[in-house]
C-alpha cells in the first residue's frame, strides 16, 4: 500500500498518520496573556512533538530492518535456516514498529492536548470552538473588546463552549465582576432610582462625553476616561450639562484675562491649576457654578481698578442681570469718586466704604429707601458739603465738585 510523503500507516490498526501533523499545528499570537504560562505550554508542546519525531525515526528504522529482513527472506538460494532467521528478525521488527507507533500516537495525542493549552493561555479561543459556537465567541469577543472588557473572553469561551448563544452569555456575563465594574454608574443609578442603562446607551453617553471635551479643545487625557465618566452618568448629567461646566471651566482658564482668574481665587479659593476641575466637579451646581463664574469676571473689573473685592456685591450684581459694560463702567466711576467721598465722610466724623459706593453707583441702591440707605446717606454727605461751602462767596472745594458729579 504506497502511502503519502511523510505519512505511515499504523500497522495495528491500518490508519493513515499524515507525518506533517505536528508541522501544522499553530503557535500563539503575543500579547495582553500569561506569558509564563504560555511558555510552560510552549515547552510541552515541542516536548511531545520531539518526542512523537523521535517514535517517528524509530519506527522507520524498524521498518527498514523489516525490509532488510524481507529481502534476506526471499532471496534465491535462501536456506531454510536463513529463511528462519529473517522470519524471526522480520516478525520482532514489526514488533517493534507497534510499539513506536503507540507511543508516537501517545506523543501526538499529548501534543494535542498541549497545543490546545497554547490556544487556551495564548487566548486564541476561537481555534478551540466551531459551528456556531466559535460564531458566539467571535462577536461577542469583538464586542466586549471594545467596550474595554476583553479580559472577560475565557468566560465567554467557557459559556462558548457549553453551547450557550449569543444572547444567553451576554446575559451571564452581565453578573460578573469585571461587567459592573465597567458599567459601574448602573448601581448607583437604580440605588438613586434611576433607570439602568444599557450598554449601548451607556457608551453612547461616554462617546457624547468625550466628543464635548475634545470639541472644547481640552487636552486627551484629561477627564476623558472611563472612571471619570461614572460619576456624571451616575448623576444624570446629560452632554448639555456637561457642556455647560465645559464651557465654563474654558472662559475661566483659556479666554479668563489674568484679573477675572485672581478674582476667581480670592472669592472662592479657586487656585489656577484647578479651574477646570473645579468647574466639572458634579459636587456643586451648574447654576451655582454660572454664578460665581460671573461674580469673577466682575471682580476683575474690580481688581483692574484697584478696588477691593465683596463677594456679595459681586454675586447681587449677577442676580441683578448687569452686564459685563454696565459693571466695568460701574467700577470705574467707583474708583474715581471713592476718594473724595471717604475724605469727606472722614471729615463728618462718619465712614463711607467700597462697599457703600458699588451698592449705590453700580447696584443702583434699589430697594433702599430709608435716610439709612447708601444713597441717602451720599446725599446727606453732599448736603452737609455743600451747606459748608455755601459760605465762602460761591467758591467751590475740589473734592466737592468731584463728589458732587455722583449724585
Amino acid at each position: 500500500m504506497s502511502t503519502p510523503t511523510g505519512g505511515y500507516v499504523d500497522p495495528a490498526t491500518g490508519q493513515y498518520i499524515p507525518g506533517s501533523f505536528g508541522d501544522q499545528l499553530d503557535m500563539p499570537s503575543s500579547g495582553g496573556v500569561d506569558q509564563a504560562a504560555v511558555a510552560r505550554a510552549q515547552a510541552a508542546l515541542a516536548a511531545n512533538k520531539k518526542s512523537a519525531s523521535s517514535a517517528m525515526d524509530a519506527y522507520n528504522n524498524q521498518k527498514a530492518v523489516a525490509a532488510k529482513a524481507m529481502a534476506a527472506y526471499s532471496k534465491k538460494g535462501a536456506t531454510a535456516a536463513q529463511r528462519a532467521a529473517a522470519t524471526k528478525a522480520r516478525g520482532a521488527a514489526l514488533a517493534q514498529m507497534k510499539i513506536w507507533t503507540t507511543r508516537r500516537n501517545n506523543s501526538l495525542k499529548a501534543q494535542g492536548i498541549a497545543q490546545n493549552q497554547v490556544y487556551e493561555t495564548s487566548g486564541q479561543y476561537e481555534k478551540l470552538l466551531t459551528g456556531d459556537n466559535r460564531d458566539a465567541y467571535a462577536s461577542l469577543r469583538s464586542m466586549f473588546n471594545n467596550i474595554g472588557l476583553g479580559t472577560l473572553a475565557p468566560k465567554i469561551y467557557e459559556y462558548a463552549k457549553q453551547g450557550y448563544g449569543a444572547d444567553v452569555i451576554s446575559m451571564l456575563l452581565q453578573d460578573t465582576s469585571e461587567y459592573k465594574t465597567r458599567f459601574a454608574a448602573n448601581e448607583t443609578r437604580v440605588k438613586a432610582g434611576l433607570p439602568v442603562l444599557s450598554p449601548a446607551e451607556y457608551l453612547s453617553t461616554e462617546s457624547a462625553y468625550r466628543q464635548v471635551l475634545q470639541d472644547a479643545g481640552l487636552p486627551k487625557g484629561f477627564y476623558d476616561s472611563v472612571t471619570d465618566f461614572t460619576n456624571w452618568i451616575a448623576g444624570d448629567t446629560s452632554a448639555t450639562e456637561l457642556k455647560g461646566r465645559v464651557d465654563l471651566a474654558v472662559a475661566n482658564t483659556m479666554q479668563a484675562n489674568p484679573a477675572s482668574v485672581q478674582a476667581l481665587k480670592d472669592l472662592y479659593g479657586v487656585d489656577q491649576s484647578y479651574i477646570t476641575a473645579y468647574f466639572l466637579d458634579q459636587k456643586t451646581a451648574l447654576p451655582l457654578l454660572q454664578k460665581q463664574s460671573q461674580a469673577a469676571q466682575f471682580g476683575g473689573e474690580a481688581l483692574k481698578r484697584g478696588l477691593g473685592l465683596n463677594q456679595g456685591n459681586l454675586e447681587d450684581m449677577v442676580t441683578s442681570g448687569l452686564s459685563q459694560s454696565q459693571v466695568s463702567q460701574g467700577f470705574q466711576a467707583v474708583a474715581e469718586a471713592l476718594p473724595n467721598i471717604q475724605a469727606i465722610a472722614a471729615r463728618y466724623g462718619t465712614d463711607f466704604t467700597q462697599s457703600n459706593l458699588e451698592q449705590d453707583m453700580i447696584e443702583g441702591g434699589v430697594g433702599q429707601t430709608d435716610m439709612g440707605s447708601t444713597t441717602a446717606k451720599r446725599k446727606n454727605l453732599a448736603s452737609q458739603e455743600r451747606a459748608l461751602f455755601s459760605g465762602f462767596g460761591g467758591s467751590t472745594s475740589q473734592g466737592l465738585s468731584a463728589y458732587n458729579q455722583t449724585i
